[in-house]
C-alpha cells in the first residue's frame, strides 16, 4: 500500500476526490485465476505482477480485492526469483522513480553530476537514489532516522540526515524530491538546476534559472517489466516492513499516517 491510498481516502489526489464507493490500491501481485477469450498473453497459473492504473480507473477496480478484474495491459510475468509479497512493492515506487530521474535527465547533466535525493528510506526515494547511482550521478539520499544503514546500502556517495539543513549540502545540479519537501529541498539546487517533484510544491524563484518539473506516474508496461526483472535479479532492492491481511487494511493506513514504518507496508490474501 501507498501514502497515495490515504490520499484517495481523504480526496487529496489529482483531478479532486473520488465519490465513494471505490477500492484504493494500485500495485497487485498473484497468480491468474481466468482469462478472457481475446487474451493470448497470460494462462491461469500464470504468475504476474502490475499496476492498476488509479488516475484512470479512480478505484473501479482498485487493488483492495481477492481478485481483481485486470487488463492484461496492466501486467507483466513475474520472475520465479521473486515472492508476490516483494513484487507488490515495485511497480508505482520503481515506475515512479524511473520516470522521475528521466526529468531530471532532461537538464543535460552529466555522469558525476550531484543529485540530492530526499526521502530515501521510502519505496520512491529508494529506487530513485538505485537508479540515480546506476545512471552515474554522484548521489546524496536523505534517509529517516535509523534508516543510514539502509540508505548507504543502496550504494549512494552520501548519506544525509533528516535532520541536516537541505541547503548546507548544496549546491547540486538536481534534487529529485520524492518526500515532497518543496522549498527546503530546492534550496540546495544550483542556480539553473532541476528539481522534480511527486507532488505539487510552491515555484521557485524564477531569478534562479531552475526548471521545476511534476512526476505523475504513467503506466509503461515494458518498463515494468524491466524493473521487476531488475528485483528479481538484484540488481535494485526494495524492503518490505510488514504484511498485513486485507481485512486490516484500515489499520495499515492508520500505521502509514502515524508514521516511523521502515519498508513498504504489504496487504495480503489467503493464508
Amino acid at each position: 500500500m501507498h501514502p497515495a491510498d490515504v490520499a484517495a481516502t481523504t480526496g487529496e489526489i489529482p483531478l479532486g476526490p473520488v465519490p465513494p464507493p471505490f477500492l484504493p490500491g494500485w500495485d497487485i501481485a498473484g497468480e491468474v485465476a481466468s482469462v478472457g477469450p481475446d487474451t493470448a498473453q497470460f494462462q491461469v497459473g500464470d504468475r504476474v505482477v502490475g499496476m492498476i492504473p488509479w488516475y484512470l480507473t479512480r478505484g473501479a477496480p482498485g487493488g483492495y480485492a481477492e481478485l481483481v478484474a485486470a487488463d492484461a495491459t496492466w501486467l507483466v510475468p513475474l520472475p520465479d526469483e521473486l515472492d508476490f509479497v516483494s513484487a507488490a512493492t515495485v511497480p508505482l515506487n520503481a515506475m515512479t522513480a524511473h520516470q522521475g530521474l528521466g526529468l531530471v535527465a532532461r537538464g543535460m547533466l552529466l555522469a558525476g553530476s550531484s543529485v540530492l535525493v530526499t526521502g530515501a528510506s521510502g519505496g520512491v526515494g529508494g529506487f530513485a537514489a538505485q537508479l540515480a547511482v546506476q545512471s552515474g550521478y554522484r548521489v546524496l539520499a536523505q534517509a529517516s532516522t535509523g534508516d543510514e544503514a539502509w540508505v548507504h546500502s543502496l550504494g549512494v556517495n552520501e548519506v544525509i540526515s533528516r535532520s541536516t539543513e537541505l541547503a548546507a549540502v548544496g549546491p547540486v545540479a538536481a534534487v529529485f524530491d520524492a518526500v515532497p519537501i518543496g522549498e527546503a529541498a530546492a534550496e540546495a539546487v544550483q542556480n539553473g538546476g532541476v528539481v522534480v517533484t511527486t507532488r505539487p510544491t510552491p515555484a521557485i524563484l524564477p531569478s534562479r534559472g531552475v526548471r521545476q518539473d511534476l512526476q505523475l506516474i504513467r503506466l509503461d508496461r515494458e518498463l515494468l517489466a524491466d524493473l521487476v526483472g531488475q528485483v528479481a535479479a538484484g540488481r535494485l532492492r526494495t524492503r518490505v516492513a510488514a504484511t498485513m491481511p486485507l481485512t486490516e487494511a484500515a489499520a495499515a493506513h492508520r500505521r502509514v499516517l502515524a508514521g516511523g514504518v521502515h519498508g513498504k507496508l504489504v496487504l495480503t490474501v489467503g493464508s
